[in-house]
């Protein structure tokens, strides 16, 4: 039986708390990252910009610091993307993704053409996990590969770095990870069976994101009926539902918080593929419908956004012609009022990016050339 019958605020709101964007949170960082579940981080600078919008007093010192000394895991896990992740969530989140991730690869054309078999890159697993008990380059990596197969074996170590328990090593650089090709051996850990594994995450998940469906968890962790469907029977009790405005059931977690639909919510400056607008089917929870196409591209890029009243109402992007600040792209007419707010945040962001990269997602400004702009200003300047 549904507890509360929900409307579209209130899951506006929901998850807007869970990721810690009603307001910044003077926590530490590796707890922030629990908090939120995950940190989409296939641009380095991306687990920068979430925790600077979540963050009280962030210091990007601080996640140089968690990643240097493995609290916190870049390795690519949900979604087959690059993930930051808790290291005591990772053993379940790598075992939750592990079929997907080895399907993905193991019968993919780009291996299977180089007559290496699924046996072949198997049998070399526990050598590679041996070996990378310290950092090491993927070119070191393939040509030790290269020399144990006698013949070029890029693909077999572009696979195991895709299921194995392998994680990024930080190698420098403004965001930590310069050149995104050093790696190590994930940290040992018992790792559960894929229900617990399942049941864990589909757990994690509702707790970061708020009242969900069970297509939403699929959608999310790109799991079929039947794993989240193992997911629900295992965590049973623990689960409450409710009823969303359409009528479906959601999926939550006992106490956690679901704020009133006219909680005041600030602007904020959201990073590239922030999970935020990737958690739910209905992407509307957070990106208004006519917005959606400009926001995530047709190839899965997903730009910075810009977010007033809990909700996508343009883009962003550093100053292009050398000045301080943010250029911002709005969609909709945005008052006054707005315009201020967003000019505080974006001396905030500035001074960040003037710290570390001032020309950070540059190389996606194609994008910009064809979107639709009620406004484009210039916000954040010194």
């Amino acid at each position: 039986m549904a507890h509360m019958q929900l409307t579209a605020r209130q899951l506006n709101r929901a998850v807007l708390a869970r990721q810690m964007l009603l307001e910044r949170e003077d926590v530490g960082i590796a707890e922030a990252v629990g908090r939120i579940t995950a940190i989409q981080s296939q641009e380095p600078a991306s687990a920068y910009l979430s925790l600077w919008n979540r963050v009280a007093g962030f210091d990007p010192a601080e996640l140089d610091r968690a990643y240097t000394s493995h609290e916190l895991l870049r390795s690519i896990s949900i979604r087959i993307t690059l993930h930051t992740v808790r290291a005591d969530d990772y053993p379940a989140f790598h075992a939750a993704m592990v079929p997907n991730l080895r399907a993905s690869r193991l019968n993919d054309r780009r291996l299977t053409s180089t007559g290496f078999t699924a046996a072949d890159v198997d049998d070399m697993l526990p050598h590679v996990h041996a070996r990378l008990t310290e950092p090491q380059r993927a070119p070191e990596i393939e040509a030790w590969l290269a020399k144990r197969f006698d013949r070029p074996a890029e693909r077999v170590w572009w696979a195991l770095k895709t299921f194995g328990p392998f994680v990024h090593a930080p190698d420098g650089g403004a965001w930590s990870f310069a050149s995104g090709r050093s790696f190590r051996a994930a940290p040992d850990a018992e790792r559960p069976d894929l229900a617990d594994a399942l049941a864990h995450l589909f757990r994690r998940y509702l707790e970061g994101f708020g009242p969900a469906t069970a297509q939403d968890f699929g959608l999310f962790a790109m799991q079929r009926q039947p794993a989240w469907k193992a997911a629900i029977e295992r965590l049973g009790d623990v689960l409450v539902t409710h009823q969303g405005p359409d009528g479906k059931v959601l999926y939550d977690v006992p106490g956690a918080p679901i704020p009133d639909g006219d909680t005041p919510a600030p602007v904020r400056l959201l990073p590239m593929f922030d999970n935020v607008l990737l958690a739910h089917v209905d992407r509307s929870r957070i990106i208004p419908g006519e917005f959606r196409p400009h926001v995530i591209r047709r190839n899965g890029d997903t730009l910075p956004t810009v977010l007033v009243d809990g909700y996508v109402a343009g883009v962003w992007r550093p100053a292009r012609d050398g000045g301080s600040g943010v250029e911002i792209t709005a969609f909709t007419t945005l008052p006054k009022r707005v315009w201020a707010e967003l000019d505080g945040e974006a001396s905030s962001l500035g001074a960040l990016l003037a710290e570390r990269d001032p020309r950070v997602y540059r190389r996606y400004d194609h994008w910009w050339d064809d979107l639709p702009a009620a406004a484009r200003r210039f916000v954040g300047r010194d």
